[in-house]
């Protein structure tokens, strides 16, 4: 069953599934804006957010998902993490479409929760490791911003995978972390990146919708 259960995440969390991450920037259209402008820079600023910022957040609200916690309260935690509208709007936005897609595969009702609640609740029957778990999430996290990098700059295909490649390291130590952490964790200290998300509302021309 973990091999059938193993495809299911990555189904749930591949881009062929319709949440709408494509749409999506997390405010890494308005860094690209102003200074983010080669691979470095990108997988500098993607391994500051999986680290200290709205990544690391998803994670510790996913891995207390996985654990059972209540996720009406959950939801609440999560929507009040949210460090600006537009980050709302993305966590709110993909939630939605992520539980009704699943909804619509397994026959059961799954409410409309922030993207970490909902794959969380989702995916408590797998029984998966919660490292592999919010592993494979941060995973499909960072590679839809090294995607959107990808298209905004003058950034190959090749560039682009060597910095996502690069972030492995930090995706599986940022799991293993939020595995074992418990609320008290909840805690962002990624500045640049939120005020990157509140600036981008304002953007005049915008590719992404956050």
């Amino acid at each position: 069953m973990s091999a059938l259960s193993r495809l299911s995440l990555i189904q749930w969390l591949s881009p062929a599934f319709p949440t709408g991450g494509f749409a999506y920037s997390h405010g890494l259209e308005q860094a690209m804006t102003e200074a983010t402008r080669d691979a470095q820079s990108v997988s500098s600023w993607v391994r500051d957010v999986l680290c200290h910022g709205g990544g690391w957040i998803d994670a510790v609200i996913l891995a207390l998902a996985l654990r059972g916690e209540d996720p009406d309260e959950l939801a609440d935690l999560a929507r009040a993490q949210a460090g600006s509208a537009e980050r709302l709007t993305e966590t709110m936005d993909q939630g939605r479409a992520f539980a009704e897609t699943v909804a619509a595969l397994s026959g059961e009702a799954h409410p409309t929760r922030p993207l970490p609640v909902a794959v969380g609740v989702a995916a408590r029957g797998l029984g998966l490791p919660p490292d592999e778990v919010i592993g494979h999430y941060l995973h499909a996290f960072a590679s839809n911003l090294v995607s959107a990098a990808t298209r905004f700059l003058p950034l190959g295909q090749a560039q682009g995978q060597r910095a996502l490649a690069s972030l492995h390291d930090t995706i599986a130590e940022t799991a293993a972390r939020a595995a074992q952490a418990d609320r008290d964790a909840l805690a962002t200290c990624c500045l640049g990146a939120d005020l990157a998300a509140m600036r981008h509302e304002t953007l005049y021309v915008r590719i992404f919708r956050t």
